[in-house]
């Protein structure tokens, strides 16, 4: 087995970008609607996830020449936990201790994951998985967290004599659930994703004048947006919270009335949601843009499963300022479709993977130039159509939160599983100490959509 493994540029970056006020670790709870305990879930783990080679291993030499090596301490019991809720262990304190979770650092001396588990939560359990960024993007984490469900896991691609040989297995095995997941949500851009990778279709853009260069530069001759009160000096304490769920065939009823993606009237209503948080905080709203850097992935389907980081970022310039919930959804829309036609996250890749083999005080200027440009990180991840069960144990719901780097204060996750979307927040506390006001205004903008597109609500309807 190779003990050693050197690590990318961009992988590299995202380790070195975490610090205190903005920990690069993508935390994720799932709640069990069945009653878990903590040996069931470290037996899922060691039988699921550690033939992922990566998961057993540490990082060495972080601040010079990173790389993998085999953890030859590893210990589960280290890395599953089991802990209890406060109070009446609900949602409330649920979220109070996934907000904790997110503002720590993982143990750099071991491999950068772990899994808390509340065994007694609404009747049944919840998990709070945090792995951190350098490991893999958002894309590969969910594949692999959903491989580890009853329904995808696969036995036959792990050889049962040796550990060694799981990782090649791991990578490419399991078709099943690529195919499952292709058609699952709305993939973020996944259109744009699969023109980038042509170079035929880059060649032809850079004749266009959108060259990469041109691309570059665009990025970096970009304004910062609008002073908000989503700007500001950070902290160490953040805070996490989700949403109730919306129908998905709802969205995309309201969608169709709209000639728009499922995206567009997701991150139409964000924009709605904004606006109706700074008036709650009694901010103007005139003229207000609040500039998001977006994931784009970069990874083919064939290659979901490959740990590491393959997206660019985009800047979308959500209409806050804009009078209306239909037009802030259109809007979205004519900048959507100007992305796809852009290289855009192509050149931001190349930047992250450039970052990773500069000295870290250069890496630290360069993120804090491009962070400082915008006020928000979002993130649209699809999940699976069906119901799932970890050993057995039905998975009731899933919420990512995304990782937000520099300044960056603002983080917004759209996640769709078993016919359901919802929204998360997380943020910085002191920055934005009511998060769940912004939920409240996503609530309010997406039913005046409903109402106003005459969009079919299925959820009311069944």
């Amino acid at each position: 087995m190779k003990k050693h493994e050197s690590m990318s540029g961009v992988d590299a970056a995202w380790l070195r970008m975490d610090e205190p006020t903005n920990r690069m670790t993508i935390t994720t709870v799932l709640v069990l609607h069945d009653p878990m305990d903590i040996g069931t879930l470290r037996a899922l783990v060691d039988e699921r996830l550690l033939g992922f080679l990566r998961f057993r291993q540490h990082v060495q030499d972080p601040h010079t020449s990173p790389h993998w090596a085999v953890d030859p301490h590893f210990d589960i019991t280290q890395h599953v936990r089991r802990s209890a809720l406060p109070g009446n262990g609900g949602r409330a304190e649920l979220k109070e201790r996934a907000s904790e979770l997110m503002s720590r650092p993982l143990d750099t001396s071991r491999p950068l994951w772990d899994f808390e588990l509340i065994e007694d939560y609404q009747g049944g359990s919840a998990i709070i998985a945090r792995i951190h960024h350098c490991i893999a993007d958002g894309i590969a984490l969910v594949h692999v967290l959903f491989s580890l469900t009853d329904e995808h896991f696969d036995a036959a691609r792990f050889p049962t004599s040796e550990r060694s040989g799981w990782l090649s297995r791991a990578v490419g095995a399991p078709v099943r659930l690529v195919r499952g997941m292709a058609n699952t949500g709305a993939k973020l851009l996944e259109e744009t994703a699969t023109s980038l990778l042509r170079p035929k279709h880059v060649l032809h853009r850079a004749e266009q004048g959108m060259s990469l260069g041109a691309a570059l530069s665009k990025l970096a001759l970009t304004d910062p947006d609008s002073d908000t009160p989503f700007k500001g000096e950070l902290g160490v304490a953040q805070q996490a919270t989700w949403s109730d769920t919306i129908d998905l065939p709802t969205i995309k009823s309201v969608g169709h009335a709209l000639d728009a993606k499922v995206n567009d009237v997701l991150l139409g209503a964000v924009a709605g949601a904004l606006r109706y948080y700074l008036k709650q905080r009694g901010a103007s709203t005139d003229d207000v843009i609040v500039r998001t850097l977006i994931p784009v992935n970069l990874r083919s389907k064939e290659k979901a499963f490959e740990l590491g980081n393959r997206f660019g970022l985009v800047f979308l310039d959500l209409p806050v300022g804009l009078e209306g919930h239909i037009r802030r959804v259109r809007a979205v829309k004519r900048q959507m479709d100007e992305i796809k036609g852009s290289t855009e996250a192509v050149a931001a890749f190349g930047i992250l993977e450039t970052l990773g083999y500069l000295p870290i005080e250069a890496e630290d200027r360069a993120v804090r130039f491009f962070s400082n440009k915008a006020s928000a990180v979002m993130t649209n991840v699809p999940g699976p159509r069906e119901q799932l069960h970890l050993k057995g144990h039905r998975l009731q719901h899933v919420m990512p939160w995304v990782p937000r780097a520099g300044n960056i204060g603002l983080g917004v996750s759209i996640f769709s599983y078993a016919g359901d979307v919802r929204l998360g927040v997380a943020c910085d506390a002191a920055l934005v100490p009511d998060p769940d006001t912004i939920l409240d205004g996503f609530r309010e903008e997406f039913d005046r959509l409903v109402a106003d597109t005459g969009a079919v609500d299925a959820a009311a309807a069944s």
